[in-house]
């Protein structure tokens, strides 16, 4: 790989011992390949696994398998992630550590969802999350993975971070893992290199700088900001960190991170910042930095401004059966497609917050209404609200786990109506059973295309 010369120029001039050898390391070695396992569903990180330090559900693999091909990923019991971000769970722990009442977070620019499955299960109990992404697209994506982790206390949203001012003063903890210049991707993407350029980096330290104006506004005083990218250069860590913290007034937290070996700090600065660099840590690049808000949380009280309720409308009478499909308190509500159920603790929140929001989920999206069919959801299948014993269960093999998330026909031997999948007894789906046939209602966006068939499903994480 040839990197850019202006690139690596900006490297050099740093004179950073950590930096070291980083030129050599993009150009020559491979990504690591690592997985965090989801606690939620009774997940487990095999017997012998090479750990990640930093993160506590966190293993490498030898190998990259074809993950695709393994329904535990489609069930949601681990998510593929580089370790590098698995360090958004040590930093969340660090922060409520000595405060473990529930939180509002935000994450602000969330897909494809990694961070914000992991803060979910870093959070305290109770938490709300909120999920947003500016791309359509890439909100999809969002919404689909928060869907297979399978927590109910999480709202996705899709828009620009200036509609955050809106909250103010909302959110305890704050999660900015803001568009960089990549260059911390540069061994895994191509594409990273190519578009990689001094104007880029120019123009992702405005844009920062507006991402991050918008968010202080909805974060408490003494909250946090979780400041990340997956780049290296100064001008858009170390250098952002002091205009937040000289401008918009806060200052930098040691969250320990600086304890796990290979992990830097940061470049001509005494600020409370973390370098993940290969080649000193298995992982690609990345920079965080935890800010406090300056202030006290005593002294506020966040609530979203009131205003007319147009995301949500109240769910009739007719919806009252999916109540019975849910284990724990919830709100039904309804939007223009599906039935909602919100979890009840945060249900007028979340209403609250909906009207300033481009709310595309929250908390389990349980079901449609066609007539007077009510269809349960693939969201509520992999949910950990399910309650399980609302529907008549079979349990699948390898092989026919397969075919259903292909989206193929099937039968099942089962009563009519409803039925919900299940392989390694973990949830998978639902089909509505026919009799002499069962229509399969899995998400066509989500079906996988290949169509090979191993001999063997793989054995990438233990249940309980």
């Amino acid at each position: 790989m040839t990197l850019p010369r202006a690139f690596i120029e900006e490297i050099e001039s740093y004179g950073a011992p950590c930096l070291s050898g980083l030129i050599e390391t993009l150009s020559t070695s491979s990504p690591e390949t690592s997985v965090r396992v989801n606690h939620l569903k009774g997940a487990l990180i095999p017997d012998g696994a090479d750990r990640v330090a930093w993160c506590d559900t966190g293993f490498y693999l030898d190998r990259r398998p074809q993950f695709t091909l393994d329904p535990a990923l489609h069930q949601g019991l681990y998510y593929v992630q580089d370790a590098s971000s698995m360090a958004i769970t040590h930093a969340i722990k660090a922060i409520t550590a000595e405060d473990p009442r529930p939180m509002k977070y935000l994450d602000a620019c969330a897909a494809p969802g990694g961070k914000t499955t992991a803060a979910i299960a870093s959070l305290p109990s109770g938490s709300l999350v909120v999920a947003n992404e500016y791309d359509y697209k890439r909100a999809a994506v969002l919404l689909e993975n928060i869907a297979k982790w399978g927590s109910p206390e999480v709202m996705v949203t899709r828009g620009d971070t200036h509609r955050f001012t809106a909250l103010r003063e909302c959110f305890d903890i704050v999660a900015a893992d803001v568009p960089c210049s990549g260059e911390g991707m540069m061994r895994k993407d191509s594409e990273a290199v190519a578009q990689w350029s001094p104007a880029l980096v120019s123009e992702c330290v405005a844009r920062q700088r507006e991402i991050v104006g918008n968010l202080w506004e909805a974060l408490r005083p003494g909250g946090y900001m979780i400041y990340s990218t997956c780049t290296f250069n100064r001008h858009e860590n170390e250098e952002m960190v002091e205009y937040i913290c000289n401008e918009l007034g806060g200052s930098t937290v040691d969250v320990g991170l600086l304890d796990f070996r290979g992990i830097a700090p940061a470049i001509d600065s005494d600020l409370y910042c973390y370098r993940f660099i290969p080649g000193r840590i298995r992982g690609e690049g990345l920079f965080m930095s935890v800010i406090r808000k300056d202030g006290d949380r005593e002294t506020v009280k966040p609530r979203p401004a009131k205003k007319p309720l147009t995301a949500f409308s109240k769910a009739g009478a007719e919806c009252q059966p999916i109540s019975k499909w849910l284990t724990g308190d919830y709100r039904l509500v309804r939007t223009d497609e599906k039935i909602l159920a919100l979890p009840e603790s945060h249900s007028r929140w979340i209403t609250d917050a909906a009207s300033a929001l481009d709310v595309i989920s929250a908390g389990v999206a349980a079901a449609t209404i066609k007539g007077r069919d009510i269809i349960p959801l693939q969201s509520l299948a992999l949910s950990a609200a399910l309650e399980r014993s609302a529907f008549p269960a079979v349990e699948l093999d390898y092989q026919s786990a397969l075919s259903y998330l292909r989206r193929e026909s099937m039968a099942v031997d089962a009563p009519k109506g409803y039925v919900l999948l299940t392989c390694g007894c973990s949830p998978l789906g639902f089909v509505k059973n026919l009799g002499n046939r069962a229509n399969n209602l899995y998400p066509a966006a989500w079906r996988i295309i290949s169509t090979e068939i191993p001999a063997e499903k793989p054995a990438i994480v233990m249940q309980r």
